[in-house]
């Protein structure tokens, strides 16, 4: 899709096209988006369309628009991660995979809504307020890329990039019926990402086809030597191999039961069925401390916040309010006016957790958790090439269902932060419907094994109708 977007600029018209979403998005009420750049888009669009000499315009996204999550640096436009303590905020440089995006001749189209700081299943807790799924606009899109997901569902952006710490890519792209990749930890750059949790979070593409994945990955993925996470090599994901036959898929027993939703279970083993029809065997594999995992990660993610967002004071940037004080009462009343509730929740949280006398007692054991969670993976992979599963356990809830319950948008992460613990690759494509919602299959792969997880994913979309599927946006 993407490919037969940069070919149809080419011949056509860049500006035009990019006027034609500007203008779907501003009569729009999924609030996907925080901050457009018309201008500079409009500006780069029109000097595409003018310089059609040869060698000119063969970037693999030449004159192709693309959405960017909040959180990710953008040189030029605010990147405040939905939330109002960093509101204003302009960033002085690129982060890393946008400087791979502009070299490919992309045009940074805007900013999309996020959970503040990513913190969040639902794109709920953003200074901006909640966005809306494209398929039911009294539905969630999904967390905490959810803008990202709901603009590219809803065709408001060809394409996105989001950020994953413990499903924000795969959670909204199933619950949004698009294709949202978690990479392998290391693979992309995390240079330009305002940190929440550096141990577990990937940036990661959201698109309508597991091509267009393909596409993105191609270009984001790479060594870059000012971040020290980031691994060495390149690898080709373009053309995605075809075709399942021989590959064999685990099925976690731990991954079905209760607490998953009947229509997406069934949704789920239909996948599962299909993918065995193209030729797969699957057979059942035990990840025994998946029932852990939730724990571990809160624990880790909640102490890396805690850590992180120390930095944002207001004094450098960001929110500045009133007549200063003494340092500790102007840092204490900017820090109780800037932060939202989610986000003083899981900073108090991870603070606890690293306090003297705790240390051991959370942080260290749920470290520890994390390489026995890792490990029941690599053992899976000892017999299988892939495994598989629903991507949540539920289809998108109403909005405002679970704001005020935290622990139970907590659990629904269930089957998404294993992963990130892990530091393995995880696709979930449209597999189904509960109703009139999309439900999403999740493919998990080995480290650095993406080529078969889009593999698997590729063949999958072929032989299903759900990735054509379109929500009628009002």
């Amino acid at each position: 899709m993407l490919g037969e977007l940069r070919e149809q600029l080419r011949s056509g018209s860049a500006e035009d096209y990019l006027c034609k979403l500007f203008e779907k998005i501003e009569r729009s009420k999924l609030n996907g988006f925080t901050t457009l750049a018309k201008e500079s888009a409009l500006q780069q669009a029109r000097d595409f369309d003018r310089d059609r000499s040869p060698g000119q315009g063969q970037g693999l996204l030449a004159g192709v628009p693309i959405a960017i999550k909040e959180c990710i640096s953008t040189r030029g436009i605010q990147t405040c991660c939905s939330s109002r303590i960093l509101q204003g905020y302009i960033p002085p440089y690129d982060a890393h995979v946008i400087e791979r995006l502009k070299a490919e001749g992309a045009i940074i189209m805007g900013k999309t809504n996020m959970d503040e700081f990513a913190m969040g299943s639902s794109t709920e807790t953003s200074c901006f307020g909640p966005t809306k799924n494209p398929w039911d606009l009294n539905t969630v899109p999904g967390g905490s890329s959810g803008g990202s997901a709901a603009v590219v569902a809803g065709g408001e952006a060809p394409c996105a990039l989001g950020s994953d710490t413990g499903g924000s890519v795969r959670c909204p792209a199933s619950f949004c019926g698009i294709v949202g990749l978690k990479p392998t930890y290391g693979l992309v750059s995390r240079y330009g990402l305002v940190a929440y949790a550096n141990s577990l979070e990937q940036i990661g593409p959201l698109t309508h086809t597991v091509e267009d994945t393909a596409l993105l990955m191609q270009i984001i993925a790479g060594h870059d030597g000012r971040d020290t996470t980031s691994a060495e090599g390149k690898s080709d994901y373009l053309p995605v191999k075809e075709g399942v036959k021989g590959l064999k898929i685990g099925i976690p027993k731990e991954y079905f039961g209760e607490g998953v939703n009947k229509d997406v279970e069934k949704a789920v083993w239909d996948a599962i069925h299909t993918l065995e029809g193209l030729g797969a065997t699957w057979q059942e594999v035990s990840l025994p401390h998946t029932k852990h995992a939730l724990a571990a990660y809160y624990v880790i993610a909640m102490s890396e916040a805690s850590s992180n967002l120390a930095r944002f004071d207001g004094l450098r940037y960001g929110l500045r309010e009133g007549e200063d004080k003494d340092w500790h009462t102007t840092f204490s009343d900017i820090r109780s006016k800037g932060f939202g509730p989610e986000v003083k929740r899981r900073i108090l949280l991870g603070t606890y957790a690293l306090s003297a006398g705790y240390y051991g007692r959370y942080y260290l054991k749920a470290l520890k958790v994390r390489t026995l969670i890792k490990n029941d993976f690599l053992k899976a992979f000892k017999d299988v090439d892939l495994v598989a599963g629903p991507t949540m356990p539920i289809p998108a809830f109403r909005i405002g269902e679970r704001i005020n319950d935290p622990l139970s948008l907590y659990l629904a992460d269930v089957f998404t932060v294993p992963i990130n613990l892990a530091g393995v690759p995880a696709i979930s494509v449209p597999c189904g419907f509960a109703g009139h919602l999309p439900v999403g299959l999740q493919l998990i792969g080995k480290h650095f094994d993406e080529a078969t997880v889009l593999q698997a994913a590729q063949a999958f979309e072929a032989a299903t109708p759900f990735h054509e599927k379109k929500p009628e946006v009002v």
